[in-house]
């Protein structure tokens, strides 16, 4: 695949003896504004934090260079596993100790952080140092997916980095293999595809299970991100799973703040135990570490050619479908929507509800951090228009609409079989964690019967009656209903 990255642009100008900077001038960043805006600051190290995954490390490995080098303003930032990450961040900005200047907040805990006024209006902050404005930066500029960073009044508390949608991969040469699609027909009556119901994807993943058995492979019909014990768990059966049944929210009703049904809610809903019991069926056909896979075990595993198919975080198709150093199914992968429920589909259409996860993040600047101006600037630089091509293609993120008619973009979303064209077209589909101010607090009470679901100490049932109690409990205790 004949490109030429960011990365090698540096390179090559580093080796013949040439400054960044010209790089930066001939992606149209105005290279001499940022030198004079960040002399006052040069020296300044800013220190971030944020999780180990494709789209932050591009941040560290390309970014932060090209920024520290057109500024003075050098960048540490911290990439660490999803726990320490929000661990620390959240432990700086409530002791407001200003360890970090920059932090990765999830979409679905900025809710929290607003409510607690850990971060800085940036839409505010802009106003009033125009001198630090940015030629070429616009919070115009991003999808909608930036409204999941503002307040009531409309400002912006987070510059978006990453966005993407939880897809169904699948192995095309797997599916597209004649003998399989001629077994598969002859065995389940009807044709091999990927699956848009629940039972088909049973069946597909049986089929791939015995399959492999079959044929001494190393192969199962399905991924599962089913840690017990962690939160990946909660979040892939809650806004990945649950809503392709129809279940949104959490199950939570957002009228009363009840979750059990007999309150008004949903999560012990008859749907819901349909769901969490399809997704524990699922194990079966799943690779042995499934009990144990997050995220990023879930797209190592595909990736691996151990699974047929899978619901995977976006941030992964990429580097699953094109880099052959970290992946053995390159050329081979599909995408597609989840399976649904009946009734799924039409609901999201009309706006009624969603179809699966839409994730992201951003990166927002802590009250605490003593770099606020200096840091003003480096959050812009992440959100110059100009820095999106190659960051989107290698990373599977997208937060402006005009990086999906990027070359690279392109290309690259012909080698995934159209995972940027399925995010532009039906991302409306999906929807990121609802506006939960208490969003850890329940997580943290539900979790465990799901764990204990996985763990076959609980059925689905059992389960989630239990698990809705505990969660109407909890919002009492925080003063949501009576």
């Amino acid at each position: 695949m004949k490109k030429l990255s960011l990365l090698l642009i540096v390179i090559a100008v580093l080796l013949s003896g040439l400054s960044i900077v010209s790089a930066q001038d001939d992606m149209g960043i105005d290279s001499a504004w940022w030198q004079a805006a960040g002399a006052p600051y040069a020296g300044t190290v800013l220190h971030g934090v944020t999780e180990s995954t494709p789209p932050s490390n591009y941040v560290k490995d390309v970014l932060a260079p090209m920024f520290q080098e057109m500024t003075g303003i050098q960048v540490d930032l911290e990439t660490t596993s999803w726990d320490q990450m929000y661990d620390k961040a959240i432990r700086d900005m409530e002791a407001g100790s200003g360890i970090y200047d920059f932090v990765y907040i999830e979409q679905d805990i900025i809710y929290g952080y607003l409510a607690n006024n850990y971060l800085v209006d940036m839409t505010q902050a802009l106003s009033e140092n125009p001198d630090l404005a940015a030629p070429g930066f616009s919070f115009d500029d991003f999808t909608s997916f930036l409204n999941y960073f503002k307040n009531a009044d409309g400002d912006v508390f987070g510059m978006p980095m990453e966005a993407f949608v939880k897809v169904y991969l699948y192995r095309t040469d797997l599916f597209e293999n004649a003998d399989n699609q001629a077994a598969f027909e002859a065995e389940y009556g009807y044709p091999l595809a990927p699956a848009t119901t629940h039972q088909q994807y049973t069946d597909i993943a049986k089929f791939f299970t015995e399959y492999g058995e079959a044929n001494d492979m190393d192969l199962w019909g399905t991924t599962v991100q089913a840690a017990s014990g962690h939160p990946s768990s909660f979040y892939e059966f809650f806004e990945s799973v649950a809503p392709t049944f129809g279940v949104y929210n959490w199950g939570i009703n957002m009228e009363n703040w009840k979750a059990t049904v007999e309150n008004g809610g949903e999560m012990n809903s008859d749907a819901a135990k349909e769901a969490l019991a399809w997704w524990l069926g699922n194990l079966q056909y799943a690779p042995p570490e499934s009990t144990s896979s997050t995220w990023d075990e879930v797209a190592a595993s595909f990736a691996a050619g151990r699974a047929a198919q899978g619901l995977v975080y976006g941030e992964n198709a990429a580097w699953i479908a094109t880099d052959p150093e970290r992946s053995t199914v390159v050329g081979n992968v599909g995408v597609a929507l989840p399976p649904l429920s009946d009734g799924v589909l039409a609901a999201a259409e009309a706006g009624d509800g969603y179809i699966g996860y839409y994730d992201g993040g951003a990166f927002g600047l802590p009250v605490s951090s003593q770099n606020v101006e200096a840091t003003l600037l480096w959050l812009q630089f992440v959100g110059l228009p100009q820095v999106q091509e190659e960051w989107a293609a290698t990373s599977s993120r997208i937060v402006m609409d005009s990086t999906y008619s990027t070359p690279m973009v392109v290309e690259v979303d012909a080698a995934t079989n159209g995972y940027f064209s399925l995010m532009k077209d039906e991302g409306y589909l999906f929807a990121g964690a609802p506006p939960f101010p208490f969003h850890p607090q329940v997580r943290e009470v539900v979790a465990p019967f799901i764990y204990q679901a996985i763990g076959g100490e609980l059925t689905a049932a059992e389960a989630l009656d239990q698990a809705a109690a505990a969660a109407d409990a909890e919002l009492v205790s925080l003063g949501y209903g009576s």
